[in-house]
């Protein structure tokens, strides 16, 4: 998309004036990209250039030879500079990744985050530090499970369940600490639930390190996270919304079945998901953005929920 494309083509023009002579396959690999994908990039730089677009005015570049040379690009030689936003962002991040035990002790993310912080500007540092990521697991869980998973020993836990507002008690084996959209899962082979399964670390209660060594069978692969954490199947309920302009985030989401456009914005999107409860929660932060159009069960289970919310609310 030329969202993606144009500031990679900014970011390529400065590399290729700071590298004459780069090889195609070592930028493409560099830049993520296929060789022919950067060859179409190259060729999308030929033509641009200061206006009047005369040959003199156009930037030359050629790749005769798998060899890159670039010349009259001087306009933009120079690379891009994050914005406030962006700067904010990278700072939350590498904060996040101090805080983590096999962080601890070193000092080189102190160092990058204070070059960062002095290169981005007195804003940047403002905003990022009112921001606070907090692994809010039990005590020392992110270090314990760690050294568990990397000594291939099997795990004693006590995990929430908010589907069900329970607590269950688990022996898991390890495979993995895997960091998905902010969060921190543990993954392994659950034997309460005899499949593997995805822990978020802030919803363990408390974890023991057995003196048993983990053995998880052969069928316990780790999952493609890629596409995030929920894998629905094909024996979870079917549920059907329709979305306003303001709710179409979901389909975005989560992993959606089917999505039709309704027009002036509203969307129709079809998802199944095994914890109703889940769905109900989902209806009520929608609000007036959304509604559930089936199961009618799950439509009158989230009216009953609302009205009882809304009655909390009412004087005696």
């Amino acid at each position: 998309m030329s969202s993606d494309r144009l500031p990679r083509l900014l970011a390529l023009v400065p590399y290729l004036m700071s590298h004459p002579g780069a090889q195609v396959p070592e930028v493409a690999r560099l830049f993520g990209l296929s060789e022919k994908q950067l060859v179409d990039d190259l060729q999308l730089v030929w033509m641009c250039g200061l206006p009047g677009h005369t040959p003199g005015d156009l930037i030359d570049v050629s790749w005769d030879g798998g060899e890159i040379l670039i010349d009259n690009a001087e306009a933009i030689a120079r690379p891009l500079k994050l914005g406030l936003d962006e700067a904010s962002a990278l700072l939350v991040a590498l904060r996040m990744l101090d805080e983590l035990p096999e962080f601890q002790g070193r000092d080189v993310l102190g160092r990058v985050i204070a070059k960062l912080e002095q290169a981005a500007g007195e804003g940047a540092a403002t905003v990022s530090s009112q921001v606070q990521v907090e692994i809010g697991a039990a005590p020392d869980a992110h270090a314990v499970i760690t050294d568990a998973a990397r000594r291939g020993r099997r795990l004693s836990l006590r995990y929430y369940v908010p589907g069900r507002d329970e607590i269950t008690p688990r022996e898991v084996d390890p495979l993995r600490v895997v960091l998905v959209d902010g969060r921190h899962y543990l993954e392994g082979w659950c034997y309460r639930a005899e499949a593997m399964r995805m822990f978020r670390l802030d919803r363990i209660i408390e974890v023991e390190v057995l003196d048993v060594p983990a053995d998880p069978p052969a069928e316990a692969e780790p999952m493609d996270v890629a596409k995030g954490v929920f894998r629905p199947s094909d024996s979870d309920e079917l549920v059907e919304l329709e979305l306003t302009p303001a709710g179409r985030w979901v389909a975005e989401y989560y992993p959606c079945e089917e999505v039709a456009e309704l027009g002036e914005g509203r969307l129709r999107v079809s998802l199944r998901a095994r914890d109703q409860s889940w769905l109900v929660r989902l209806a009520l932060r929608l609000g007036d953005s959304g509604r559930v159009l089936s199961p009618a069960s799950l439509a009158e289970r989230v009216t009953a929920t609302a009205k009882q919310a809304l009655a909390n609310y009412e004087t005696v």
